[in-house]
């Protein structure tokens, strides 16, 4: 075996690809410096050929070393066995504690495979086949083994065979609202859109419109004082909420406040709805300070018996999760990023340094858990509000990808994260020059040793008062770019892989006992089993219009995929009316992010928007002498044509902004990326009441 043979060899066997087909559909090969990075990464020495050898032979034997596996994850109803390991010979039975406190016991196969000599003696494996009736749920594996001094066990996740809520939307097409909620205020607001404004939204767009849901960005919390992170992608947590967006006066506390400190407050409301008529940036950081301010005063008014049970019961509810976030927002307070304390004493959530210190720290920690307490009333309101508006899904939540380096998440889910690199994007047609995210990977070893907990966790958290849940590039629930953190570029990246069966079942077990719909963003470089694996599981796809072609052009809406949100645009691109106008090229060239001159990207875009155009006409929706407001609204009854269950229409489409919330490839020294408030084609700020007067673009 050759130098790199070996290498790909063990590569393949940890899941790493050694080559990738790109968006041109050319075939590269990964080199040699990522293999070796992204296996260090996972623990795999591959830096001699003597270490590579080694890893293979110990990856052989892996799974013979230990009783049960990391984990399993099935289907109800379906067939699977389960191997257990022993000394040879030796007699065990295996067994299932039921996440309802009940007992089933699991039958052994007649299945011969050879022992095999592990470190001088002989192990053997016992195959049992898995209860069929299982009910879905989070159940235990039990071995017990004659001569053992105790039981061996793992976890056991059953996950129903589809997602049961999509079926409620096959009885007729619904659509709903795509929106930034940071950038939709109200003359109540402090700036910065809230979950107030996410109600009366939700309440305006139901009522008034007949939206049957409002999808939101990311609502994952950010650092917990300013400055703070202005990207919703980019969070230092997804399971927990971004505390900017509470409505201080909306918490009941607030009314209780002497007279001096709560004029304090409304003082500082009143100097913040200066900015709600603002239409150059969001000022987050501003609007923060103030609010905290504000916030620390409130939690300082004692709680009647009933709301300070309901606090305990919630912080009961989320439990260790909970209390190591709020630790490290505590700990955030008092130690800088760069202070050398996080890489020693306070390296993660036991060391002896910080629980010391969560005694010191105990009303700092109790502040930050009250904060997420307060998140998930708020949360729950909003969507209470969507359903008494005739809301038959409410809001859609949107979970980013990952989190941020250094943030709450790799803190305190330690080696559940992979280190030394982050997540992107290999160059695509959009993306000439690659995307690089920032992000620490799961990985995908460690989620089957910890039985997918706090994927499980995060995921119950987020879906707790949703109707339904957007999965950012749910691509990577198959495959994530891994990118090596010395790499010169994001095209020095490869793929690995993940268990998707698993983390796809998960997904649908959380969100049907949530009784939310779920959508997959599977926009991108993909294989195409992977729309037939998630569409078998129940889970929604995503179109994008303009994104919708194949070799002969724009493919007809009537032609696009059921089971599927379907919208004109995405936070990606500018608004339809600027994407129309071609101002994406113009942004781009000035950037800098175009691979080919301007004028050939320009005629090319232009050549692919009027192909598109042209097929609206072609459906009798659009006249020739159409207005740019016409046009916006024929794409949209456009879509209306497609048998999707779900489409979508973005808010500033249906206000007539122009700009961008996003352009990917950038950072806040070339671009605002968002940081842009809600306003008009006029430029003038759209305010959540002013959503009673524009036009739906959906026809009844």
């Amino acid at each position: 075996m050759t130098d790199i043979d070996r290498l790909r060899t063990l590569a393949d066997l940890h899941g790493v690809a050694t080559s990738y087909e790109g968006w041109d559909k050319t075939r590269r090969d990964v080199a040699e410096s990522t293999l070796r990075a992204v296996l260090g990464a996972l623990d795999v020495d591959a830096s001699t050929d003597s270490a590579a050898d080694a890893a293979i032979a110990a990856h052989d034997e892996a799974p013979w070393r230990r009783t049960l596996p990391p984990s399993v994850v099935t289907v109800a109803g379906a067939d699977r066995d389960v191997p257990v390991h022993v000394p040879h010979g030796a007699s065990v039975t295996l067994s299932i504690e039921t996440e309802s406190g009940g007992r089933r016991e699991t039958q052994q196969r007649d299945v011969w495979v050879d022992p095999r000599e592990i470190d001088g003696a002989l192990v053997g494996r016992a195959t049992f086949a898995l209860p069929t009736d299982l009910e879905p749920g989070w159940h235990t594996l039990v071995a017990e083994v004659d001569g053992a001094d105790a039981p061996s066990s793992c976890t056991l996740v059953v996950t129903p065979p589809v997602l049961s809520t999509t079926a409620g939307l096959a009885d007729r097409q619904r659509w709903g609202v795509l929106a930034q909620l940071y950038s939709v205020r109200s003359p109540q607001s402090w700036g910065v859109g809230d979950f107030a404004d996410l109600a009366d939204m939700a309440s305006i767009l139901g009522e008034d419109h007949g939206a049957d849901y409002v999808l939101v960005n990311p609502l994952h919390a950010a650092a917990p004082r300013p400055p703070i992170e202005a990207s919703p992608y980019l969070p230092t947590t997804r399971r927990f909420v971004n505390p900017l967006y509470i409505r201080v006066e909306n918490i009941r506390e607030t009314a209780m406040l002497p007279r001096d400190k709560y004029a304090r407050i409304r003082d500082a409301a009143r100097r913040l709805h200066r900015a709600n008529t603002r239409t150059d940036t969001i000022d987050r950081d501003k609007s923060f300070r103030a609010k905290l301010r504000a916030l620390e005063a409130v939690f300082l008014v004692p709680r009647s018996p009933a709301r300070e049970a309901a606090f305990a019961a919630f912080r009961r509810e989320e439990g260790e999760g909970l209390y190591n976030f709020a630790t490290w927002c505590a700990l955030t307070e008092k130690l800088s990023p760069s202070d050398e304390r996080w890489r020693t004493k306070a390296a993660g959530p036991r060391t002896p340094w910080v629980e010391r210190q969560q005694v010191k720290l105990a009303h700092r920690i109790d502040f930050h858990c009250w904060l997420q307490w307060i998140c998930d009333e708020q949360l729950a309101d909003a969507q209470a509000a969507a359903h008494t508006a005739g809301m038959d899904i409410g809001v859609v939540h949107d979970l980013a990808v990952g989190v941020a380096q250094g943030g709450a998440d790799a803190w305190s889910l330690g080696s559940a994260l992979a280190e030394g690199v982050t997540v992107g994007a290999p160059p695509d047609d959009f993306n000439q020059q690659g995307q690089q995210w920032n992000q620490p990977p799961w990985r995908p070893d460690r989620l089957a040793e910890l039985g997918y907990a706090p994927y499980r966790d995060m995921l119950r958290t987020v879906l707790k008062h949703a109707g339904g849940l957007r999965v950012d590039h749910i691509l990577g629930l198959f495959r994530l770019w891994w990118i090596p953190t010395d790499a010169a570029s994001p095209a020095e990246g490869t793929y690995v892989t993940y268990d998707h069966e698993a983390l796809i079942g998960i997904l649908v077990l959380e969100a049907d006992r949530a009784g939310a719909v779920v959508v997959g963003e599977d926009l991108g470089v993909f294989e195409p089993v992977v729309q037939e694996y998630l569409a078998s599981r129940g889970v929604l796809g995503t179109s994008i219009l303009w994104f919708e072609r194949d070799e002969d052009g724009p493919i007809d809406p009537a032609d696009y995929r059921e089971l599927c949100l379907t919208s004109v645009t995405t936070h990606d691109l500018p608004p339809t009316a600027g994407y129309l106008a071609g101002e994406h090229i113009d942004l781009r060239a000035r950037l800098g992010l175009l691979e080919r001159d301007v004028d050939s990207e320009r005629e090319q875009d232009e050549a692919q928007r009027e192909s598109v155009l042209d097929l609206a006409r072609r459906h009798g929706l659009l006249a020739d002498d159409a207005s740019p407001d016409d046009t916006v609204a024929a794409l949209h009854r456009l879509i209306q044509r497609s048998p999707s269950r779900l489409l979508g229409v973005a808010l500033v489409d249906m206000v007539g902004e122009h700009r961008i919330q996003n352009q990917p490839g950038t950072d806040e020294t070339q671009y605002q990326n968002w940081r842009i408030p809600l306003a008009d084609s006029a430029g003038r700020a759209v305010s959540v009441e002013d959503l009673r007067r524009v036009p739906s673009l959906i026809e009844d």
